[in-house]
This record gives structure tokens, C-alpha cells and sequence, in this order.
């Protein structure tokens, strides 16, 4: 489980399944805006694989992080990830 504040990477995961994490945030570091509690697992449901419950997050990225140094350093963006997603950093 992350906490509020923790960094953390997206995963680099390519499945031939479905999948809600976003290609653009693949390997990118983040940050844990909020914790939204265990929800049923999208990606396992989708494959009738019922009740398989993660932690759900809110991570939020800099722009610079996602788009390179060019990018207005004021932008950030939020994605909502699952557990599985997420590695730690540190």
C-alpha cells in the first residue's frame, strides 16, 4: 500500500489484454495524490475474473517528467492507477 506523497514509477507493461493504465505515463515518475480505497480490479474484471480487488491511486505527474524539459513547468496531470501498476522509488 502508497501513501499520500509517496513517488513512485508506472510500470512498463505492455499485455495483450486490456489494460487502464495509460502508454504515456509508462516508466514515468509520480507522485500519490490520493488514495481512493480497493475497488474490483478493471483490467482482471474484464476478463471475467471477478472480486480480484487492489488499492486504487491517484498519481499526478509534472509535465517536464511526461513531455521533456520544453514543457510548461506549470502543467501536471492526474491518471488513476491500481496497485499492480506501481512500483516504489527509494
Amino acid at each position: 500500500m502508497f501513501a499520500v506523497g509517496d513517488t513512485v514509477r508506472m510500470k512498463q507493461i505492455h499485455p495483450q489484454t486490456h489494460t487502464r493504465l495509460p502508454q504515456y505515463v509508462r516508466g514515468h515518475l509520480g507522485t500519490i495524490e490520493i488514495n481512493h480505497g480497493c475497488h474490483v480490479f478493471a483490467d482482471l474484471n474484464s476478463l471475467g475474473v471477478p472480486d480480484n480487488q487492489q488499492w486504487l491511486y491517484a498519481v499526478k505527474f509534472d509535465g517536464p517528467e511526461l513531455w521533456g524539459k520544453d514543457s510548461d513547468p506549470t502543467l501536471s496531470i492526474s491518471v488513476d492507477a491500481w496497485e499492480s501498476y506501481l512500483e516504489r522509488v527509494g
